[in-house]
């Protein structure tokens, strides 16, 4: 019986110490795969071609909602139906937010009035309506009255003829936006340089808005005011039911601008030689060809009538920038006009904002150690520059 105790106790043993071995294996492979995972998760090739992998899957149906049972599958239509009801009641909140905007646009007439006279020259403002300190006043004020008590601004001299309104308002305005500032051209500043208001018209029936641009005399053209106007449209399409993201625009039509004889600036003579395939006899001939302008702003395409009708993929594109253009001219520029013209608004932050964060979110969470192509002789040292050689 010792014996046999004895042999079962050396057999435990062994048992005990292969089953550590085997847990030894298995704890080792663990860590290692863990190691291999964290070094292909650490190499952004690997990342990005999963990503991509990942991109591709989505949208793609699990076959969870092939698995339901039909009582289930009406339970979902039943709810989608609800959802349209949603959305219809959603647009329903937007045309009457377009009519608010209707009702109080009687609010800001006189304040744009009043902003259009001061910007003609047509009306002076007094000490009291003046009273805005500018940030270069902000500071200066403090540091005088610190030092003397009192608040001493800085001047400039007047020219010695009276300057008139602010010259250049607008065309200064539209060249302060860089959606707008691509669209000027040299030849178009002096004639921009005649535009005295923009003016914002909210139209009920049908939906839409129509922008003013008002001009002096000039050179260049008869008329007084251009026009741009758009139609919106705030509604549920039951062939889209899920679409709707708020009124949009969904057309536009500019105007015709009357120009004085060799003034049209969206026009260029271009002159070309021809040769007589007979004769030989060369001449030149003259051509109009149409030439990059802001008042082309006032030539849109036309849209089809009817709204099942194709348009061209450049058509299509020059129509979403066009109402691109004009929703920010109503939303944006007119309400905000004199703080795009001093430069308080700016605008190359507004557009590179969502750039600068995702900047941001590329510099996360990243660990040099899982990195395969890490160099730390290359990393800048003591936060100082790189120079070149």
């Amino acid at each position: 019986m010792a014996g046999e105790a004895k042999e079962a106790e050396e057999r435990g043993a062994v048992i005990g110490e292969t089953g550590d071995h085997a847990e030894a294996g298995s704890s080792g492979d663990d860590a290692k795969a863990s190691n291999i995972a964290e070094q292909l998760m650490g190499n952004p090739k690997v990342l990005e071609a999963i990503q991509n992998k990942l991109a591709g899957m989505v949208g793609e149906p699990s076959g969870y909602l092939d698995s339901l049972p039909e009582s289930v599958k009406k339970r979902i239509k039943a709810l989608k139906k609800l959802q349209f009801e949603c959305t219809k009641i959603e647009a329903e909140f937007c045309e009457e937010i377009h009519k608010l905007e209707c009702k109080f646009a009687d609010k800001y007439r006189p304040i744009y009035h009043k902003r259009k006279e001061i910007i003609a020259g047509l009306y002076e403002p007094d000490e009291g309506e003046c009273d805005w300190p500018s940030d270069e006043e902000d500071e200066e004020d403090v540091e005088n009255e610190q030092k003397n008590g009192a608040k001493k601004l800085k001047t400039v001299d007047e020219p010695s003829e009276p300057t008139k309104g602010i010259q250049s308002f607008w065309a200064t305005t539209f060249k302060n936006v860089e959606l707008l500032n691509g669209m000027i051209q040299e030849h178009d500043e002096p004639v921009l340089d005649s535009l005295m208001n923009v003016q914002l018209e909210l139209n009920s029936d049908p939906m839409g808005f129509t922008l003013l641009f008002e001009f002096d005399e000039n050179e260049y053209f008869t008329d007084k005011v251009l026009t741009k106007t758009y139609t919106m449209q705030s509604s549920a399409d039951e062939n889209d039911p899920f679409g709707f993201e708020g009124p949009e625009i969904i057309s536009c039509k500019g105007c015709s601008i009357h120009w004085k004889e060799g003034k049209n600036v969206t026009l260029m003579n271009m002159k070309k030689k021809q040769k007589n395939a007979k004769t030989g006899n060369i001449r030149i001939v003259t051509k109009e060809v149409q030439v990059d302008s802001f008042f082309n702003f006032f030539s849109p395409p036309e849209v089809p009538e009817d709204p099942s009708a194709e348009i061209d993929a450049d058509v299509e594109a020059l129509l979403q920038a066009d109402f691109q253009i004009g929703h920010f001219i109503r939303e944006r520029i007119v309400p905000h006009a004199v703080l795009y013209f001093t430069g308080d608004i700016d605008t190359d932050d507004e557009e590179d904002g969502e750039g600068d964060d995702d900047m941001d979110e590329d510099y996360e969470d990243y660990d040099e150690e899982c990195d395969p192509d890490y160099d730390p002789s290359k990393d800048v040292q003591g936060g100082k520059d790189c120079k070149s050689q």
